[in-house]
């Protein structure tokens, strides 16, 4: 039984904590980089998460939702900090940053595929930082001794300086913005969650843009001339936060068809990916890991004989 079960919340941030006399878990949410998905309520085994939606106000924008996490729920698996493609959680066991069920194979790490050749950018170049919609890459013009550079004006030899690209990788959901910005082909990106994503513009009520407010990427909803909301699937990572605020049942289908993750072997993996999937496909991933497991062992048995 736990000494005590805290529970703080500010503006910013929701920390829950249950106090054990050997240990003390806490789990943070970073309501900065929430953006009120639906993601971490599917998965959670316990149903501690829930979501709370907006209310919608005349005359102004759309808040996003946000997240409430029930202390007496929580057991700290550490299932939501894993698949929260924005980083948004953090789980702390005696101060100590750590995935329970990731150390334990029984979750995945997702795939954050983004490399950077940054030796392909020139000095005078920034579009990928200021193409980031979350504000996760910083540009910096450096010299061979490593210091930046400020001004390049004030730089006489600027064939000497360098360019260097730093990304927040644990908080980038990879919607591929700063490749499609990218005038050189210096970066390269692979999505987390793929899918499909489909307005039913004939059951959205008139002037109603909620969808298109709480989207955490630009540009990936938006306003028709009729008034009516599009969709631009290249840069959308199917958060499922659009669901969450459409008021109008059928007017928004979304469905996640794979999740790009590290090999894992457990049930409780397959239970959420079938909640957050389908079925379907559930079985499909399911069916070609089998698949590539016995090439696999086909392929160590022929080396085997051959030795």
């Amino acid at each position: 039984m736990p000494l005590k079960l805290l529970k703080n919340e500010t503006e910013d941030r929701l920390i829950i904590e249950r106090v054990m006399y050997a240990r003390r878990y806490t789990l943070q949410l970073d309501k900065t980089r929430c953006v009120g998905c639906e993601i971490c309520q599917t998965v959670c085994p316990r149903e501690a998460i829930t979501i709370i939606k907006p209310i919608r106000v005349e005359g102004e924008k759309l808040q996003k939702p946000r997240i409430d996490i029930d202390v007496e729920k929580c057991q700290y698996c550490g299932i939501c900090n894993a698949i929260c493609p924005f980083g948004a959680l953090e789980l702390r066991i005696n101060g100590e940053k750590t995935i329970p069920v990731v150390n334990a194979e029984s979750f995945p790490e997702l795939i954050r595929e983004i490399t950077i050749d940054s030796s392909k950018c020139p000095i005078d170049c920034n579009e990928c930082e200021e193409a980031c919609p979350l504000n996760l890459i910083k540009v910096r013009i450096i010299t061979p001794d490593g210091e930046e550079v400020k001004d390049l004006s004030s730089y006489p030899d600027k064939d000497r300086l360098k360019v260097e690209v730093s990304l927040d990788k644990d908080h980038c959901p990879v919607c591929r913005i700063c490749e499609a910005k990218c005038p050189y082909d210096a970066i390269h990106t692979s999505k987390i969650i793929h899918g499909f994503i489909r307005v039913n513009s004939e059951l959205c009520p008139d002037g109603c843009r909620d969808c298109v407010d709480v989207c955490p990427i630009p540009n990936v909803l938006y306003i028709l001339e009729n008034g009516k909301v599009s969709v631009n699937e290249l840069f959308c990572i199917y958060c499922g936060v659009c669901r969450v605020v459409c008021p109008v049942e059928g007017a928004l289908e979304l469905r996640r068809t794979s999740i790009r993750h590290k090999p894992v072997k457990s049930g409780a993996w397959n239970k959420a990916l079938e909640k957050l999937t389908s079925t379907v496909d559930m079985t499909k991933e399911l069916r070609s890991k089998a698949i590539a497991r016995i090439q696999d062992s086909v392929k160590r048995r022929f080396v085997w004989r051959v030795s």
